[in-house]
């Protein structure tokens, strides 16, 4: 069977019904080599190319995964599509904020350095990873088209953006693609940020869209989660709030039975059926779970099953407030 293709933005940029994250190469949520038996970058894109999961997104913040990925697509160029992003310059450390710059002499340089650790001479997708709340969107943008003009990179994206700040950038240069959590546990987009990609013509590229792991039905309690796991920082991931959020997961599970399929590939299905240019990227570094994940692709859920998926509830926020009040739906200042 022939993997089902979709297309991003009005451009017609087109990739995988699923597509593929490379975050866990920087590996948040504390696993480490010694803790399980990972498979390499190269044979995650390798199966990927195979399977037609042609999207490959990374960013300059996830560790060496720029490194890894370029090493991986090596002689497959041109068989994939590769995103990555720019503009958070420090994670931050213990108890303290990320650094986000959008400053257009940062664009630049930030695209040339990961060219350099890519091994290419351009980039498919170039996303704006948080907008800074310093620098107009107008200008940030009017930097990255100038490297669209120049054919290192070939199509925009933001992500995590506010409505707003999503329009004023779509005026300044056609953007392709949004990024943003989007999953059954994560909603916020469905009121105006998605009314708004439709309206523009904007692809949504939903990321940790398995509710990082726990709509896979991988997790049971809190104390899964190992000490050094970001997501213990996270509010729905609360030691008050897991219990009670594994409802949704046992719906899920229950699907899933139904349907003869894994958890998680319910949950994929259902935000494919959101819109036709809707391309989710989960992350793994299992074959075995990126063969699972593709298989998504080929489930179609009844408009009953979807409902009783759109009813789910989830308590707590997602997203430790560390990360800044502009982390989330970012936005910047007028263009003066």
């Amino acid at each position: 069977m022939t993997f089902p293709q979709r297309t991003l933005g009005p451009s017609g940029l087109a990739v995988g019904a699923i597509g593929y994250g490379a975050m866990g190469f920087a590996r948040p949520y504390g696993q480490t080599a010694a803790q399980a038996s990972d498979d390499s970058a190269d044979a995650l894109v390798a199966r990927a190319v195979d399977l037609g999961v042609t999207l490959i997104d990374t960013s300059d913040i996830y560790g060496d995964s720029e490194d890894l990925i370029g090493k991986a697509i090596a002689g497959r160029r041109d068989q994939v599509v590769l995103a990555t992003k720019f503009g958070i310059v420090s994670s931050g450390g213990p108890g303290m904020k990320p650094v986000v710059s959008g400053r257009p002499e940062y664009v630049r340089q930030a695209l040339e350095a990961s060219l350099t650790r890519l091994g290419i001479d351009h980039v498919d997708l170039y996303y704006q990873h948080r907008v800074d709340a310093t620098v107009p969107i107008e200008e940030t943008v009017g930097a990255m088209a100038e490297l669209v003009a120049e054919g290192k990179v070939r199509y925009l994206g933001l992500s995590e953006a506010a409505p707003d700040t999503v329009r004023r950038a779509h005026a300044v240069h056609p953007i392709t693609a949004l990024q943003t959590e989007w999953s059954l546990w994560s909603r916020e987009i469905e009121d105006e940020l998605f009314p708004l990609t439709q309206e523009l013509g904007i692809s949504v590229v939903p990321y940790s869209p398995l509710g990082r792991g726990m709509l896979a039905g991988n997790l049971t309690s809190f104390d899964d989660l190992p000490e050094n796991d970001y997501r213990r920082q996270m509010p729905r991931y609360a030691r008050d709030a897991f219990d009670a959020n594994l409802a949704a997961v046992k719906t899920v599970r229950e699907l899933a039975t139904a349907y003869e399929a894994a958890p998680g590939q319910v949950a994929l299905a259902w935000l494919l059926a959101k819109a036709p240019d809707v391309v989710p990227i989960p992350g793994t570094l299992h074959v075995s779970r990126l063969e699972e994940n593709a298989g998504a692709a080929a489930l179609t859920l009844s408009a009953e099953d979807i409902a009783r998926l759109d009813a789910l509830p989830v308590i707590g926020g997602r997203e430790n407030h560390l990360v800044g009040d502009n982390w989330l739906g970012g936005v910047t200042p007028p263009l003066r």
